[in-house]
């Protein structure tokens, strides 16, 4: 209680420092919202894209039906398949030609032939994965062509690996530099109370006892911080939707209470670091 006493008297000691503060925290934790969100709609359009992965197994013309159906159960038993749908040569005529109206006098009833259409689980889209089913679902015997867009998936996991890497590097660069800058506006405020400090040295105060309020005066700036860039980023995702018209997605109720709390945690290491060096100085 007497660290927190502490921390809300440097807060009305210095209001303009401490706001200050907390303003300087909201832009560098604003620009780390910004690049998080962009990164979570780019993750959010590569699952959209990843959920069209489909294995598509060409049966051949003298394929008996009941067989065909019972090869689809069989296949819908794998572990990473989702679902099998039969489509029989009239459904696959059906659907070219809503898919391709322009072209629907071409086709003719028998110029598609009957398929299975395999949908994968989540988690089980990868490169590796869809090759080793689609071999599986070759040695059918009466399954003539299998088709899948192995270029096309393999584009698509190495786009997202790069997008994760470089993801992870400026979510990393992002924080050092938020890390920097809240250290930087504690050590202003520390270097506003240095006769303090030195007195409170001088009668015997140990250092956990002069670390505490400014540990706490850290996390709530970085609390505070927080709040008010997540509401700047949200304010920055409704002006793009609004007049570039986008349809983005926001931070679900955990992550945002999450960034919150990532901005406690960087208040607290801002802190430890410069009063640490005010400290050992």
């Amino acid at each position: 209680m007497r660290a927190l006493s502490a921390a809300l008297i440097g807060f009305r000691r210095a209001p303009l420092l401490s706001l200050l503060s907390v303003t300087t925290i909201a832009f560098s934790l604003f620009a780390f919202g910004l690049f998080a969100l962009v990164a979570l709609n780019i993750r959010d359009a590569l699952n959209k894209v990843e959920e069209r992965v489909e294995i598509r197994a060409f049966l051949t013309t003298n394929a008996i039906p009941s067989r065909a159906a019972a090869a689809a159960a069989r296949v819908a038993a794998y572990p990473e398949v989702e679902r099998v749908d039969l489509v029989t040569r009239d459904q696959a005529l059906e659907r070219a030609r809503r898919e391709l109206g322009e072209f629907k006098d071409v086709f003719e009833s028998d110029f598609l032939p009957a398929s299975l259409d395999v949908k994968l689980r989540p988690g089980f889209r990868t490169p590796e994965i869809v090759r080793d089913v689609a071999d599986r679902l070759k040695q059918i015997e009466f399954v003539e062509e299998v088709r899948y867009g192995e270029e096309w998936i393999a584009q698509l996991y190495r786009l997202r690996n790069i997008a994760g890497i470089v993801g992870m590097g400026l979510g990393i660069a992002f924080a050092s530099v938020a890390i920097i800058i809240i250290g930087a506006t504690i050590r202003m405020a520390m270097l506003s109370r240095s006769k303090e400090i030195s007195i409170m040295q001088l009668v015997g105060a140990t250092d956990g006892f002069i670390r505490r309020p400014f540990l706490i005066e850290g996390a709530v700036k970085g609390v505070l911080g927080g709040a008010v860039a997540l509401c700047m980023t949200w304010g920055a995702m409704q002006l793009v939707e609004r007049y570039l018209h986008f349809k983005t997605v926001f931070f679900d109720g955990r992550t945002a209470f999450l960034g919150v709390i990532a901005g406690m945690v960087i208040g607290l290491v801002g802190s430890a670091l410069s009063v640490g060096r005010h400290l050992r100085a």
